[in-house]
Parts: structure tokens; C-alpha cells; sequence
């Protein structure tokens, strides 16, 4: 199953549908394998906090996580300095090198301008879909 870190971006956009929401409906259906690391996780529910995202909807997503549903967790990653213009998104990069991911989907142009880390693609969800439309 293909290992895929999403950026917070991708990931807050799914809950007005589109693309992102083809992605996350991806691992949902146990397609992809979401990978996550405390700072992703706390990014993820500070943006949907700020937007005011119904708190139900903000449970069901902490208790996928919690669960580990289709989901692999980075207890330790790398400290890396690849994002010179937004180091908060060094992340995501972090996280794909500890889990050895092969996409990191992000519409974040700081992120999309490095393309390619090692042997990680860096790539839009509509990129990503077209490439990989049943996450395999």
C-alpha cells in the first residue's frame, strides 16, 4: 500500500470536497496508508480549531488516528532544514524520510518547488490522483 504524508493544506481542504477529499476518501477505504507525526497531527487539529469545523467531525478524525486506521505514526524524524522559505513545512519532508514514504501531496508551493526529495515525490493532489487514482 503506498505511504503518502498529506499537507495540512490538502488535508483541510477534503471537508469542502474536490480532489483532497478523493485523497482522504482514499485512506478511509484503506487504499493509501496516511502518515502522520505529533506536529502534523497538532497542525492538522489547530487549523480545523481555527476554522471552527464542527467538533464531532474533529472526534471522528482524532479517533481514525487513534485507532492507527490505515495509518503509520512517526515516533522520531529527522531534524531537516530543506524549507528554507516556511521551515514549519520541513515536517512533512521529516516525516516521509522517517517512514520512508514515496509522496508527500501538498498544494504549498514551498514544498511543491522542491519537487522531488531523495526518492520522495513531492506532487499536487491533482497530480497525485491522475497518477495514482486508486492509491496504489
Amino acid at each position: 500500500m503506498r505511504k503518502v504524508v498529506i499537507d495540512t493544506n490538502v488535508f483541510i481542504s477534503s471537508f469542502f470536497g474536490g480532489i483532497p477529499r478523493k485523497i482522504i476518501n482514499l485512506w478511509r477505504d484503506g487504499k493509501i496508508t496516511l502518515c502522520l507525526s505529533q506536529p502534523i497531527i497538532e497542525e492538522y487539529i489547530n487549523v480545523l480549531n481555527r476554522m471552527s469545523v464542527n467538533e464531532k467531525e474533529i472526534k471522528n478524525l482524532t479517533n481514525l488516528f487513534a485507532q492507527g486506521h490505515n495509518t503509520l505514526f512517526a515516533g522520531n524524524t529527522p531534524e531537516l532544514h530543506i524549507v528554507h522559505d516556511d521551515p514549519d513545512d520541513n515536517k512533512f519532508i521529516e516525516c516521509a524520510v522517517a517512514l520512508q514514504c514515496k509522496s508527500i501531496v501538498s498544494g504549498d508551493n514551498h514544498l511543491k518547488f522542491i519537487k522531488k526529495y531523495i526518492d520522495i515525490d513531492i506532487i499536487s493532489p491533482r497530480n497525485f490522483i491522475e497518477q495514482y487514482p486508486d492509491g496504489l
